[in-house]
């Protein structure tokens, strides 16, 4: 499946309807993204049960900016709607496969047991709202 191009309108959409979508993010004058384009690319074909969303940086400032980008490419990658790993730097291709192995092999029941504690822990320690 060829990668598809995410912006502010799609990106949640596309995000929370799949079971596992991976975003790169990037920018046409970044040395390191063209380098990755190609083995992001590879892995969409190589894997076409998962979702390769791209985000140009430059065009969808307000996109990146929301995801906390401050350095690029960064890959991320959802399950069920979960951001799962997030991580800046050009990836080799092996790199990249144990990934996306990690993401497939995930518990999500433990997944979504760790994210209601951590919110719940959070919530603690902001401690009562006046």
């Amino acid at each position: 499946m060829p990668t598809t191009q995410l912006t502010e309108q799609t990106f949640e959409e596309i995000v929370t309807s799949n079971d596992i979508v991976l975003v790169d993010f990037w920018a046409d004058w970044c040395g390191p993204c063209k380098m990755f384009a190609p083995v992001f690319e590879a892995s969409s074909e190589e894997h076409p049960d998962i979702v390769h969303g791209k985000v140009d940086t430059e065009a969808e400032q307000g996109l990146a900016q929301a995801a906390g980008i401050s350095s690029i490419p960064t890959l991320m990658a959802f399950r069920e709607g979960i951001l799962v790993f997030a991580q800046p730097g050009a990836l080799p291709r092996e790199s990249l496969e144990k990934v996306v192995q990690a993401v497939k092999g995930l518990d999500m029941d433990d997944v979504r047991r760790q994210v209601a504690e951590h919110r719940a822990a959070q919530e603690q320690e902001a401690g009562p709202q006046a």
